[in-house]
This record gives structure tokens, C-alpha cells and sequence, in this order.
């Protein structure tokens, strides 16, 4: 039996707003793709609803999530984010977002920016994307790349076909519902 994230979101008070109004929606604004993509990484080994609650954190200690001020970070930003408490502060995942911000950043000379990247890529299957992410960015396993791609549109809906919130994303046509 598929478990669906609205069988415990809706009407949560940490995850009913995510559920609702940003989880499987389309994404092509590049520091909303650098949040989402920042935020699936930290959430490895923890809880959906930690991240959550630490998102504003998360939005303050990284620059409102600028792809340009993180991908400049350098040894000072490293040693404050390892003693943000507002953030999770486990160096592999601090130094994954700077080198992301940084590849992020060189995909706009390639295929204009992160969203074009994924475009140009899409369709893929999960396994191929897995693969594409895991060559191109750093701590991004298979679970972290699934569920970011599920998140922003690109990986078939995280949703019941007969939640509300399926409804509002089907009229929005994400890029999985295009094969």
C-alpha cells in the first residue's frame, strides 16, 4: 500500500502549508530550486518536519538562499553556519550547498540557469536522474534527488489523485504530467 504525504499533512500544523501549496508544484525560480535542493539535502538522516521548522533558519543563515552570495562563501561563512543553531550543522552538507550555489551558478552559461538544466533533461527516469545529479552536484543520493524532483514537478506526484492540492498542480501541467 503507497503511503501518500497527505494522508498526515493535510491539516498539519507543520506540514499542511508545504503539502498544500509548494510540494510537487511546478518550480523554476533559481534560489526557490537552490532552497528546495539545499533543503532535501539537510533533511538526510533527519525528519521532513525538522527541516520545516528550521526553514526560516535555514533562509536567514543562507542568504535568502542567493545562488551568487552562497557560491562566494568562503571559510568564514563555513565556521558561522557550523554555529547556527537555526541550521543543521554537519559540515558535509554546509560544504555541499557552497559547491551546489557554485555549480548552480555555472549552469547559467551552459543552459541558462538551473531550470534550464533540468528542462533540457527532462524526461528522464528516476534511475537516470539519480545518475545525472549524482555526476553534477554533491550529496545527492537517490532518495535526496527523488524527492527533490517530486518536490519542484519532475518525478510523477507525491500526491492521491483525489487530494485537492493534486487538483491545483494537474492545471499547472508539471513537467511529468508533459510524457
Amino acid at each position: 500500500m503507497t503511503v501518500y504525504y497527505c494522508d498526515f499533512a493535510v491539516g498539519d500544523d507543520v506540514h499542511g502549508a508545504y503539502h498544500d501549496q509548494e510540494y510537487g508544484f511546478p518550480v523554476t525560480d533559481e534560489s526557490r530550486l537552490f532552497e528546495r535542493l539545499l533543503l532535501e539535502i539537510n533533511q538526510a538522516g533527519l525528519s521532513w518536519a525538522l527541516i520545516l521548522k528550521k526553514r526560516e533558519g535555514f533562509r536567514a543563515a543562507y542568504d535568502d538562499f542567493n545562488v551568487d552570495r552562497v557560491a562566494d562563501y568562503g571559510e568564514e561563512d563555513r565556521s558561522r553556519l557550523m554555529q547556527d543553531a537555526r541550521i543543521i550543522r554537519n559540515r558535509l552538507k554546509i560544504n555541499a550547498a557552497i559547491a551546489n550555489a557554485q555549480v548552480i551558478r555555472n549552469l547559467r552559461g551552459s543552459h541558462g540557469g538551473f531550470a534550464g538544466w533540468l528542462r533540457h533533461h527532462h524526461p528522464l527516469s528516476k534511475a537516470e536522474w539519480v545518475k545525472l545529479f549524482r555526476k553534477t552536484f554533491r550529496f545527492t543520493g537517490g532518495e535526496i534527488t527523488g524527492e527533490f524532483l517530486m518536490s519542484i514537478g519532475y518525478l510523477p506526484s507525491p500526491h492521491r489523485e483525489d487530494c485537492p492540492a493534486y487538483k491545483k498542480i494537474a492545471l499547472l501541467n508539471p513537467p511529468w504530467m508533459e510524457n
